[in-house]
């Protein structure tokens, strides 16, 4: 029996479990853990802010020499249930030397909260950035963010935020990269990642941005990695395409959903290139 689609039961949760088409993806999500700490080597350790109350509602920020410059903010992955900031500050080294400050949020994950309260989190988190933009050294007016699997179906949340309603401008968010995720839950609450996400009809609708592009205030880029599940990359399709003009499609050829975001990283590589490319900045400070 068909659930979704033309798929099956387990067919449907295999599709939406990226480790059945990752082999390596513990060697891969420890090097996200290994590599930070060798960029917090080389950089220092970034500065710890709290942006809400719990004491999970904390970033790190890895500043860059130049005053008033933009701010790039990084929003983990790990199927809204693991990870942190701190195995998220692999790619803070192509920023800050490209000439950007670099965030690397932590927020509550399941089970301890629901899915839509780690997005009012993350929420929380960029505005704080924005009201705190000065007294930090970045440009309120150049706040770009990031997000893989997970974290950058909270990255797309963001991006159709209505602001206003935060007492915020409508644009605060200048530009949008994410990667490898999902922008609509229906077939998420189908699965067997419902047993933890817990989805109802209302939630589903509420927190699935491709249902509310109509509130879209920046450009995006949407990415897959050519070995993502299928549904993975139908999802990134059909999101960018919804979105119309305001979005550009790219796939990360040879890359599996784990090693994708590593590209971010690499100033050369398809997410590091299409970060910076969306900023504006040059990457010849990083190559020299």
């Amino acid at each position: 029996m068909t659930v979704f689609r033309h798929y099956n039961k387990a067919e449907l949760d295999r599709q939406y479990d990226q480790r059945a088409w990752a082999p390596n993806a513990a060697e891969v999500i420890r090097r996200y853990g290994e590599n930070s700490d060798l960029v917090r080597a080389r950089l220092g350790e970034p500065r710890s802010f709290a942006y809400g109350q719990s004491d999970a509602e904390t970033l790190d920020l890895h500043r860059c020499a130049a005053p008033n410059a933009p701010l790039h903010v990084f929003i983990h992955g790990g199927a809204w249930r693991l990870l942190s900031k701190r195995e998220s500050a692999f790619p803070a080294e192509a920023f800050v030397r490209a000439g950007a400050h670099f965030a690397a949020l932590d927020f509550a994950l399941l089970p301890a909260v629901s899915l839509a309260a780690m997005a009012a989190q993350v929420r929380g988190a960029i505005a704080w950035l924005y009201r705190n933009a000065q007294t930090i050294g970045a440009d309120p007016e150049r706040i770009f963010i990031s997000g893989h699997s997970s974290g950058a179906h909270l990255a797309a949340l963001a991006a159709v935020t209505d602001w206003r309603r935060h007492d915020l401008p409508a644009g605060l968010v200048r530009g949008a990269l994410c990667a490898s995720g999902i922008y609509d839950l229906g077939p998420v609450r189908l699965s067997a990642r419902n047993d933890y996400v817990r989805l109802n009809q209302e939630t589903e609708h509420a927190l699935s941005p491709q249902r509310h592009l109509d509130r879209l205030g920046c450009d995006l880029v949407v990415a897959f990695a050519e070995f993502d599940s299928d549904e993975f990359a139908r999802q990134a399709s059909e999101f960018a395409g919804a979105a119309g003009g305001r979005a550009v499609l790219i796939e990360g050829k040879g890359l599996n959903h784990f090693e994708f975001i590593e590209t971010l990283a690499d100033p050369d590589g398809v997410l590091g290139r299409a970060a910076l490319g969306q900023m504006g900045l040059s990457t010849l400070a990083l190559r020299a």
